[in-house]
C-alpha cells in the first residue's frame, strides 16, 4: 500500500508536533523544513488537519501551529482515510477497462486495503511515539540546521 505524499506529510507533521510540549506551537515553515516539503504543501496539509480537528492555528505573529487534541485520541487509519480520499485501489474507468464486469482485480484490492486499514485502526499516534525520546532527539539536532522561510503575518501559522 503506498500513501500519497499529501497523506505521508500531514502524518509526519502529526508526529513532530505530537512531540511538543502540550499547548507548544511551531509553524508550518519549521515542520516543513524539517521534512524538506515544499511549504506552500505543507500549508495545505496543515490547514487540512486544522479543519479536521486534529490541529489549532493561531494566527498573527506569536501564531503557530499546534496539536488540538491528545495523542492517543488519534487513531491513524482515521487520518488516512480522511487525507487520502480514494482509497479504491484502482479507477476501473480511466481509461474504460473492458473486463470490468467480470474482473475480480477491484475486489481483492479492496479486500487488501480494508486489511490494511484494520492494522492501521488500530494504531493512534500515542503509539507511534513509543520511541517519543529518540524522536525529540532527531528533531533536536535536526532543528538548529534548518533554514526557515519567514512566516507570513496573515497565515494560519
Amino acid at each position: 500500500m503506498r500513501l500519497t505524499s499529501y497523506t505521508d506529510f500531514g502524518l509526519r507533521a502529526l508526529l513532530y508536533l505530537a512531540t511538543l510540549p502540550q499547548g507548544e506551537l511551531s509553524s508550518v515553515a519549521k515542520v516543513s523544513a524539517l521534512y524538506d516539503v515544499s511549504r506552500n504543501h505543507m500549508v495545505k496539509v496543515v490547514n487540512q488537519l486544522v479543519k479536521l480537528g486534529y490541529l489549532q492555528s493561531q494566527r498573527g505573529k506569536n501564531g503557530g501551529i499546534r496539536m488540538a487534541c491528545a495523542p492517543e485520541t488519534v487513531n491513524i487509519g482515521q487520518v488516512i482515510r480522511a487525507l487520502e480520499g480514494n482509497l479504491d485501489g484502482i479507477d476501473c474507468n480511466s481509461p474504460v477497462c473492458h473486463i470490468v464486469s467480470v474482473c475480480l482485480l477491484k475486489s481483492a484490492l479492496k479486500e487488501a486495503m480494508n486489511a490494511f486499514l484494520a492494522v492501521m485502526d488500530s494504531y493512534t499516534l500515542q503509539d507511534l511515539l513509543a520511541n517519543r525520546d529518540e524522536l525529540q532527539k532527531v528533531f533536536g539536532e535536526l532543528i538548529p540546521t534548518l533554514v526557515l522561510e519567514p512566516e507570513p503575518d496573515d497565515e494560519n501559522e
